[in-house]
């Protein structure tokens, strides 16, 4: 099976947002302060804590429009946050639920027929290696189970070659 990477929204969408960009839809993003757990940043893949303002937007994880292109809402800090960046590590905000859709998708960015499913957390890095091990699965989206709302990407993580493994003769 291979190694996996969660990967949090990229930065340059982030970075559009907060500087006044609009949403998936042409919208500016709405502001709101979190009464607590429950709003995760897309960008961090933290919870946005109680009393910090953080804007909710459409969002769109997909590089064009087409019928498998799903939008919607999603919580990014108001204020610039750090990437998260412990790519093999279930990220904290995946810990707030019991459990998450993971789906796989192909390289023409249409779901994969038959590999969503409702994954326990403690499940999901195994299930997301299962599917990324398999032939026509590019990438995988973790959801909501509940609302299905997007959380993040998780992509292959390609092996150092030999001679960059760190390892010393």
């Amino acid at each position: 099976m291979p190694t996996i990477a969660f990967a949090a929204m990229p930065t340059s969408d982030a970075e559009a947002l907060w500087s006044g960009g609009a949403d998936a839809y042409g919208h500016q993003p709405e502001t709101m302060t979190s009464d607590g757990p429950g709003h995760p940043c897309r960008h961090c893949l933290r919870n946005i804590d109680a009393g910090q303002e953080f804007l909710v937007f459409a969002y769109r994880p997909f590089p064009e429009l087409q019928p498998y292109a799903e939008t919607g809402p999603v919580f990014l800090h108001k204020m610039p946050c750090e990437r998260y960046a412990a790519e093999e590590v279930l990220p904290p905000m995946l810990t707030t639920s019991p459990d998450f859709i993971v789906r796989g998708y192909g390289e023409n960015n249409r779901i994969v027929y038959g590999t969503g499913a409702v994954t326990p957390i403690g499940n999901i890095p195994t299930y997301a290696a299962e599917l990324l091990g398999r032939d026509g699965i590019a990438y995988v989206h973790v959801r909501s189970a509940r609302n299905n709302c997007y959380q993040c990407r998780i992509d292959k993580k390609e092996a150092p070659a030999y001679g960059d493994a760190g390892t010393s003769i």
